[in-house]
C-alpha cells in the first residue's frame, strides 16, 4: 500500500463516516440529552460493531450476505424494526423534562448497547465494509496487514464523527431549552430514524 493510496482512501472514507446515517444522529440526540462525553463514550459500541465488520470482511466472511438471501433478509428485519422502535420511543420522549435531566438517565453501557445494535442491525454497512475497503487494498502485498491499516484509519476517522456530531447534539441543547422546540427536534429525529427504518427493510440485496 503507497501513500498515494491513503491520501485517495482517507478523504472517501472521512465522507462516509460524516454521513448522517442512524448512528450518526443517535449520537447527536445522546449528546443533547446526556452531554458530548457520554455521546463519545457511548460510540465504544458502534466501534466495537465495526470492528467485528471489518475482521468479517477481511476474512471473507460477509461473502455471505451476497450468496445468502435469508441471512440479509434477517438482519435487514431486525435493524429495521429496532429503528422503527427508536423513533418510536424519541417520537414519545417527554419534552417537559429538563435539559439537565431531573430524571435516572441510560446508563453509558445502555447507550453504548444502543450503538453497538444500531450499526450491527445495518447489513448494508457489512457491504460497505466488503465493497469500499477491498478497493484500497493491493492484492500482491500482505492483505491482512492492509486490512489492519486501513480498518485503523475508519475507525479512527468514525470516532472524529462522533465527536463531532455529539458536539453538534451539545450546541442544539441551548437552542433547544423550550419544551415546544425539545418535542420538534425529537420528532423531527424519530422521523429521520423511522425513514432509516423503512428504507432499511425495503432494501434489496444488490
Amino acid at each position: 500500500m503507497n501513500l498515494t493510496t491513503l491520501l485517495l482512501f482517507i478523504p472517501a472514507c472521512f465522507a462516509l463516516n460524516m454521513a448522517p446515517g442512524p448512528n450518526n444522529l443517535l449520537s447527536l440526540t445522546n449528546a443533547k440529552r446526556y452531554g458530548v462525553r457520554a455521546a463519545c463514550l457511548a460510540g465504544i459500541g458502534r466501534l466495537a460493531a465495526f470492528v467485528g465488520m471489518i475482521t468479517l470482511a477481511a476474512t471473507g466472511l460477509a461473502t455471505l450476505l451476497y450468496t445468502s438471501e435469508k441471512i440479509f433478509l434477517v438482519i435487514k428485519v431486525i435493524g429495521g424494526l429496532y429503528l422503527l422502535w427508536l423513533a418510536y420511543q424519541l417520537w414519545g420522549a417527554d419534552s417537559t423534562e429538563s435539559v439537565d435531566g431531573d430524571t435516572q438517565p441510560k446508563s453509558l453501557f445502555e447507550l453504548a448497547r444502543q450503538e453497538f445494535l444500531l450499526a450491527a442491525g445495518n447489513p448494508k454497512a457489512i457491504l460497505i465494509f466488503t465493497a469500499f475497503l477491498p478497493q484500497f487494498v493491493e492484492p500482491s502485498g500482505n492483505v491482512g496487514q492492509q486490512f489492519i491499516v486501513l480498518g485503523a484509519l475508519f475507525l479512527l476517522l468514525e470516532w472524529v464523527a462522533i465527536a463531532g456530531y455529539a458536539y453538534a447534539g451539545s450546541f442544539l441543547s441551548h437552542w433547544f431549552s423550550r419544551p415546544a422546540m425539545r418535542r420538534l427536534f425529537n420528532r423531527s429525529c424519530a422521523g429521520l430514524l423511522a425513514s432509516a427504518g423503512v428504507g432499511l427493510l425495503l432494501a434489496k440485496k444488490e
